[in-house]
C-alpha cells in the first residue's frame, strides 16, 4: 500500500461528501499595512459530512479557492476514513503536484484539513483539544491592530479597549508605512502606542516585509527605547539572511513565518537562524496537521511557536503544543469570526480557554442569517 493510503474499515465513519461557501465582509474602516491595503475580507468556508455529522474548516483567501476546493480535493476527501485525517492530508497533497502547492491551494487544502479534524471530534463528541491532548489549560493572546491607515484617536482607542476593558497584556500595531517610506510616522506611532498602554504592557510591531535590512537595523535603537520586544517581519520573509542579520543586530525578537505554505519552509527559516519565534497559520501551511508538525520542528531546535491570525482556529491546536508563545487576536478576523459564527471565545484576562464550554470539535456553529448577508459564492 503506497505511504500515506488507507481504506476505511466496516463500521468506520467515512466522508461523503463536502460543500463550501464564500462570505466577503467588509472592514468596519479601512485597513492597511506596510505593503496592503484592503477594505474587505473573504472567507472561504468548507462544510464536510459523514453521515448526519458535519465538519467545519474556513480560510481566508480568493473566492477562487471554493474552487480548488470543488475540483481538486472533494473527490480525493469523499469516500476516506473521518479518523484518518493525515491520510486524506496527504493524499490531497498528492493531487495538487501538478495545480502548485504554495498560496491558494494551500489554504484550499487548509480549510478542508480543519474542517476533517472538527468532523472528527464531533463525531467522537469531544472539544477538539481533548481529542488532540491537552498541553495547557490557556492559550494566551495578543491584541492585534493599530493598522497604518487609523489615525492617533483610533489607534489610542483600539489599544486601551485591549488592555483596559480585556485585560490583554501584549499589543501589535502595523509599521513600515509605504513600504518603508513614511518612517517619521511609524515611529511617532510607536511612542503613541507606548503612551496608550503605559510600561506594563508588552508593545509588538508588524512591518509586513516592508523595510530594506539597514532600514530595519536603523529603527532597532527606537524599538528598544520604547520598550518593543517582538519585531515581525521587520523585512520580507522570503529574505532569511536579512531576517538573520536583523535578528542579530536588534534587541527585539525577530519573527516571521506567516506565509510557509509547506513543512521544508519552516525547517528552512529554522536552519538559517532567522527566528526568534516561528510563526505559522493553521489556514495556510496546510491545516491542523501540519500546523501541529511546524510546533514540532520548532520544539525540536529549542524554539516557540506563535498562531498567525484566524485565532479560533488555532485555539485548540494551540492548547496542545508545550512550546505555544501566544496566539494572534487580529482585529479583522476576530471581527468576521464573532459575526459569523456562534461559540467564538473570549480573551477576557489576555487569554481563551478552548474546550471549556464542552462544545464539541472547535465549538463554533454556523450564524446561518447573518452568513447569508455576506455570501458571495
Amino acid at each position: 500500500m503506497p505511504r500515506g493510503e488507507t481504506h476505511s474499515a466496516p463500521g468506520e465513519p467515512v466522508v461523503d461528501g463536502l460543500e463550501t461557501a464564500v462570505y466577503t465582509v467588509p472592514t468596519d474602516v479601512p485597513e492597511g499595512d506596510g505593503t496592503l491595503a484592503w477594505d474587505s475580507t473573504t472567507m472561504i468556508v468548507v462544510r464536510v459530512h459523514a453521515g448526519d455529522t458535519t465538519g467545519l474548516g474556513y480560510t481566508y483567501g480568493a473566492p477562487a479557492t471554493a474552487h480548488v476546493i470543488e475540483r481538486q480535493l472533494a473527490d480525493v476527501a469523499t469516500g476516506r476514513s473521518g479518523w484518518d485525517v493525515p491520510a486524506v492530508n496527504e493524499a490531497m497533497n498528492r493531487a495538487v503536484r501538478n495545480a502548485g502547492r504554495p498560496g491558494l491551494v494551500a489554504g484550499a487544502i487548509s480549510a478542508v484539513d480543519i474542517a476533517l479534524w472538527d468532523l472528527k471530534a464531533r463525531l467522537l463528541d469531544l472539544p477538539l483539544v481533548r481529542l488532540l491532548g491537552r498541553s495547557r489549560a490557556v492559550v494566551p493572546v495578543y491584541g492585534s491592530g493599530g493598522f497604518t491607515t487609523y489615525d492617533a484617536l483610533r489607534q489610542d482607542r483600539q489599544l486601551r479597549t485591549w488592555t483596559e476593558e480585556q485585560g490583554i497584556g501584549r499589543v501589535k500595531i502595523k509599521i513600515g508605512e509605504s513600504w518603508g517610506g513614511a518612517e517619521p510616522r511609524d515611529r511617532e506611532r510607536i511612542a503613541a502606542a507606548r503612551r496608550s498602554i503605559g510600561d506594563e504592557t508588552e508593545l509588538y510591531v508588524d512591518a509586513n516585509g516592508a523595510y530594506t535590512h539597514k532600514q530595519a537595523v536603523r529603527l532597532g535603537p527606537h524599538l528598544e527605547d520604547h520598550g518593543v520586544t517582538w519585531f515581525e517581519e521587520p523585512v520580507s520573509s522570503d529574505d532569511l539572511t536579512g531576517l538573520a542579520l536583523t535578528r542579530r543586530a536588534v534587541t527585539a525578537d525577530v519573527t516571521a513565518g506567516e506565509y510557509g505554505y509547506t513543512l521544508p519552509y519552516f525547517a528552512a527559516m529554522l536552519d538559517a537562524e532567522a527566528v526568534d519565534c516561528l510563526q505559522a497559520d493553521v489556514t495556510r501551511c496546510g491545516g491542523i496537521t501540519v500546523w501541529l508538525r511546524a510546533a514540532a520542528l520548532a520544539e525540536a531546535r529549542g524554539t516557540q511557536i506563535s498562531g498567525h491570525c484566524a485565532p479560533h482556529l488555532h485555539a485548540h491546536a494551540a492548547a496542545a503544543v508545550p512550546n505555544l508563545r501566544h496566539l494572534e487576536w487580529f482585529h479583522d478576523h476576530v471581527r468576521v469570526e464573532e459575526l459569523m459564527f456562534e461559540g467564538t471565545l473570549d480573551p477576557a484576562g489576555g487569554a481563551l480557554h478552548p474546550g471549556a464550554s464542552g462544545a464539541p470539535g472547535l465549538g463554533l456553529t454556523l450564524r446561518t442569517e447573518t452568513a447569508r448577508r455576506y455570501r458571495v459564492a
